[in-house]
């Protein structure tokens, strides 16, 4: 089966960029299927391109390479780098800067090697200050991809070392659990950091801002037409919406607005909005 590499960047589809470096990566290695994962993350938005790679990546085959560009910092002194992750029996590679991108990826699975993208062989001549996308990120992709060693790509790095952002956690509380929202999709939905295992048994009520939704419904179509609905996202975290409407829009609601999941068996005192 032909290797796959994956995709991800903030460069959007109107200019040539992901495309020039798909061109960089067939020039490398032909036998290769490249799969867009998204373009769409907003202009150096590392929380949101953070979220993404880490809520899809288990869903790609064994041996998968992730080319991630959000990167603000190009061009600076932040560094470039691969790395190796296993998580459930599967093994992928990502290259990326150094800039925290890879934080919750290396929170939830098993990093075996870490290195800093140095070696001149593996990248184009004279790397422009700009496009490290093009110049870096894509050649070292495609040559883990056609089977050069992770090794060879440049120095070992301390993982200890690496970049990583503010990543928010669940906070426990005597009511129940206070999150944040962590992600906005196209439709509006919003994606919290509550996981759905934490509020799997019992009776919930969550708040978000002005919001009370009074349960966690199975899916948009347990509650009527342009109503509130909680529920368990695909990514196994709690996710807040309107039915057939778009929650952040109409609600006000952006990224790290505070939200609470309170157990009714330990509610107190009577609802207020």
């Amino acid at each position: 089966m032909a290797p796959v590499i994956a995709l991800l960047t903030d460069f959007g589809t109107q200019d040539a960029y992901v495309g020039v470096m798909k061109g960089v990566i067939l020039d490398i290695v032909r036998d290769v299927r490249v799969v867009d994962l998204t373009h769409a993350v907003g202009p150096q938005d590392l929380r949101a391109g953070a979220y993404v790679l880490w809520s899809a990546y288990r869903y790609f085959p064994d041996g998968t390479v992730f080319c991630a560009v959000v990167d603000p910092g190009v061009g600076s002194a932040r560094r470039a780098l691969a790395l190796r992750l296993a998580a459930d029996g599967r093994r992928y590679a990502f290259v990326a800067p150094d800039n925290g991108l890879l934080t919750p990826l290396l929170d939830s699975a098993s990093l075996s090697a870490a290195v800093a993208l140095e070696n001149p062989r593996y990248r184009l001549p004279a790397p422009s200050a700009t496009f490290h996308g093009r110049d870096v990120f894509a050649p070292a992709a495609a040559h883990l991809a056609a089977g050069v060693p992770l090794e060879a790509l440049g120095p070992a790095l301390d993982p200890q070392s690496l970049v990583r952002i503010d990543w928010p956690q669940p906070q426990r509380t005597p009511e129940g659990w206070h999150g944040c929202v962590l992600y906005v999709d196209r439709f509006g939905n919003l994606i919290t950091n509550l996981p759905g295992t934490a509020i799997a048994d019992g009776d919930w009520r969550v708040r978000v801002a002005q919001i009370t939704i009074e349960r966690i419904a199975r899916t948009f179509a347990d509650v009527p037409e342009g109503s509130p609905v909680a529920y368990i996202g695909s990514s196994g975290l709690l996710e807040l919406g309107l039915r057939n409407g778009d929650a952040h829009a109409l609600w006000g609601v952006a990224v790290a607005t505070p939200v609470a999941a309170t157990q009714r068996a330990r509610d107190q005192g009577s609802r207020r909005d």
